[in-house]
C-alpha cells in the first residue's frame, strides 16, 4: 500500500472516534458458556490464557481459540464461548459468572472482554460495510506486529487491583487499529471510504478532497481527477463506496468541520473552509450529516466551566 494510501488510513481511523469499554476481565473454570450477543453493539473477547471455542450458530461455524487469540465483532452477531468444541452442547452450557484472574488455576480460560462504540455521527461512510467478525490468531503470520499490544494487555491484567486497569481498553483500541487498517490493506472492506482506498484511481480523489475541501467539487471534477468519464465514474464510484459522490462529499465535508469545530475555529470559518459560503446551508448541511446544528456541536464540545462556591 502506497505512502498515500497509508496517511488517509490513519486520518480515517482517527476520524472514527473509537471508545473501548472494558466488559469483563477474569477467568472461567469448569463448563461454562459467555457471550455479549442481543447488546448491539460492537465488542471483542481477548484469550489472556487457556483455550475456548468460539461458536456462531447462524453461520453453523466454530472456532478455536487459544492463549494470545482476539476475536473482534464489527456488529452486534450471535455467538458464545465456551470450552467445549461441541456447539450443541456449549449452547446447553450455564451462564456462569468470572473469577478474578490467576493464571496458576489448571485448566482455567482467562478472557478480557468489552465493547467499542464510535461517537461519531459520520458512520455511514466512515464505517463501511466490515466483515460481521475478525478473528486473530497468535499463531498465524496475521497482524505479527501487533502482538506487543496484546502482551501489554496480559501484563496489565496481571498487574490489576481490584479495579481493571484503565490501560487495557486503551491498548484495545490500538489493537483494533491494526485490525481495521488490516482489513483495507487486505480489501476485506465491501463498501465505503475503506474500500475505496484499496482502489488506486480513487486514492488520489480521497487525498485531495481531505487537502482542499472548499473546493467546488463537482462530479465532472472528481471524475477528472480520477481520469474517467462522468458516468463510468459515477458508476465505478457507487459500486465502491456504497454512495453517491455528493452524499461522499458532504460526509468528508461534514467531518472535517467537525475537527475544525472541535479545535476551536469559528462557525463561520469552518463553513468558509468546506466550501459554504452561506451559514444557513452550511447549517442544513452539517444537521443533515450529523443531527445536530454547527451551534448545538459547539457548546457540546466545550468544557464544563465550575464556578466556585
Amino acid at each position: 500500500m502506497s505512502n498515500r494510501q497509508d496517511r488517509l488510513i490513519h486520518w480515517l481511523l482517527d476520524s472514527l472516534e473509537l471508545e473501548t469499554t472494558l466488559f469483563h476481565l477474569g477467568q472461567y473454570c469448569g463448563t461454562w458458556k459467555a457471550s455479549t450477543t442481543g447488546l448491539a453493539r460492537s465488542g471483542f473477547h481477548l484469550v489472556l490464557n487457556g483455550e475456548c471455542w468460539l461458536h456462531l450458530p447462524e453461520e453453523s461455524a466454530s472456532h478455536q481459540l487459544q492463549a494470545g487469540d482476539a476475536v473482534f465483532f464489527l456488529r452486534d452477531s450471535v455467538h458464545f464461548l465456551s470450552p467445549l468444541a461441541d456447539a450443541k452442547l456449549a449452547a446447553q452450557a450455564p451462564r456462569t459468572g468470572m473469577a478474578g484472574l490467576d493464571l496458576s488455576v489448571p485448566d482455567s480460560v482467562a478472557l478480557a472482554c468489552g465493547f467499542f462504540n464510535f461517537r461519531s455521527s459520520l458512520n455511514s461512510i466512515f464505517l463501511g460495510s466490515f466483515p460481521d467478525y475478525v478473528v486473530i490468531s497468535r499463531a498465524g503470520e496475521t497482524l505479527r506486529e501487533a502482538r506487543p499490544l496484546f502482551d501489554l494487555i496480559l501484563a496489565e491484567a496481571q498487574a490489576g487491583g481490584d479495579e481493571p486497569s484503565p490501560l487495557i481498553s486503551r491498548l484495545v483500541d490500538l489493537l483494533f487499529f491494526y485490525v481495521i487498517r488490516h482489513l483495507c490493506q487486505r480489501r476485506e472492506v465491501t463498501a465505503g471510504l475503506w474500500a475505496m482506498l484499496g482502489q488506486p484511481e480513487f486514492a488520489p480523489l480521497l487525498e485531495a478532497i481531505v487537502e482542499e475541501p472548499g473546493k467546488d467539487w463537482t462530479v465532472e471534477a472528481m471524475a477528472d481527477l480520477a481520469h474517467m468519464s462522468r458516468a463510468t465514474f459515477f458508476k465505478r464510484f457507487a459500486q465502491i463506496c456504497g454512495a453517491s459522490p455528493s452524499h461522499f462529499l458532504l460526509q468528508i465535508r461534514m467531518k472535517l468541520a467537525t475537527q475544525m469545530i472541535e479545535d476551536g475555529m469559528s462557525l463561520a470559518r469552518a463553513a468558509e473552509k468546506v466550501g459554504y459560503q452561506s451559514d444557513a446551508a452550511f447549517s442544513r448541511a452539517f444537521k443533515k450529516a450529523t443531527g445536530v446544528l454547527p451551534g448545538a456541536y459547539r457548546r457540546s464540545c466545550q468544557p464544563v466551566q465550575i464556578q466556585a462556591a
